[in-house]
Parts: structure tokens; C-alpha cells; sequence
């Protein structure tokens, strides 16, 4: 019991990888998909409420949401194809300020770190749903992920450029 958050987050992990292989099939990718998403919120909930929380759990939940979203990303441009090459541009600049932050932080904290702000909260909310939308032709959505994940990379910059220690779990550049 005391490694099930780590596990779940573990789970998440192969099930993403997975998940790249189903895109084809829209059934079976649904279900990994909304498995995956499901062990997003329960991770963080067992490891709470069985006070198990750790360093370790913290890397592997961020681990484990980079490589589900990375694949949901992926999946995303082989569905839309020549649709997508609008939100290229966006998709790419929040990717290079997500790695500049990762940068950032190793050089500063000697650690790579992913923090779990509302934004970067938000921003995974919206590009869970994305394939749902996608699949009823509701891509308007895309512009609210691609403004927002660009918006909380940004935020996530202006936190550790700003910070002298690593706090993983701050919320915002206003809440400390």
C-alpha cells in the first residue's frame, strides 16, 4: 500500500506508451486514453490521503504526465495532419519554453522540474479533453490549449527565474 500512488503513476507511464500504438483505433485508444487520465487524478489522491507522499512520487506523477501528454501531442498530429500545421507554431513555442524551463531548473536546482501550477494544471485539463473535441469536430478548443500552454510555460519561466529554491508544488506567480 505505501508504493500504490507510485505504482498508479508508474501504470500511467506504459499505459501512455501504449497508447501511441492505438490511435488507429479509436475504441481501444479511447479506453487506455481515459485510463490514463483517470490515474492522473488518482495518483495524487492516494498518495495524499495514505500520506505517502515523496520526491520520488512527485518525479514519476511529472514523468509520467510529460510522456502521456508528449503521446497525446503526437496522436494529435497524425489524426489532424495538414489541419494542424496552424497551431505549429504555438505548439512548438510552448515546447521550447517547456524545455528552457527544464534547462532552467537543472542549472539552478540541479534537478529537472516540472511545477504543478494552476496553469500547467489547466493547460493538462484542456489537452486531456482535446482528443474528446477533436473526435466531434470541436478543434476551436485547440486555440484555448495552445494560448494557455503557452501562457503557463511563460508563468513557469517568470517562477524560477524568480525563485531561490525549488518548490515544485507552487501554484502561481502571485500565491507563493
Amino acid at each position: 500500500m505505501k508504493q500504490m500512488a507510485n505504482i498508479i503513476s508508474l501504470s500511467r507511464l506504459f499505459l501512455s506508451l501504449a497508447l501511441f500504438f492505438t490511435f488507429h483505433h479509436a475504441l481501444l485508444f479511447l479506453i487506455l486514453y481515459l485510463i490514463c487520465g483517470c490515474s492522473d487524478a488518482v495518483d495524487g489522491y492516494v498518495a495524499r490521503k495514505t500520506k505517502t507522499e515523496s520526491e520520488l512520487g512527485a518525479r514519476l506523477d511529472s514523468i509520467a504526465d510529460l510522456i502521456f501528454f508528449a503521446v497525446v501531442i503526437l496522436s494529435i498530429i497524425l489524426w489532424m495532419k495538414n489541419e494542424i500545421l496552424i497551431f505549429l507554431p504555438w505548439i512548438l513555442l510552448a515546447a521550447f519554453i517547456r524545455c528552457a524551463n527544464l534547462a532552467i531548473a537543472a542549472h539552478k536546482y540541479h534537478t529537472f522540474a516540472i511545477l504543478h501550477t494552476w496553469g500547467n494544471k489547466l493547460t493538462g485539463f484542456l489537452l486531456f479533453i482535446t482528443p474528446l473535441c477533436i473526435l466531434y469536430e470541436q478543434s476551436v478548443v485547440l486555440w484555448a490549449v495552445c494560448v494557455i500552454a503557452v501562457l503557463s510555460a511563460a508563468e513557469e519561466s517568470v517562477i524560477h527565474i524568480t525563485s531561490t529554491r525549488l518548490n515544485i508544488n507552487r501554484r502561481s506567480i502571485f500565491k507563493g
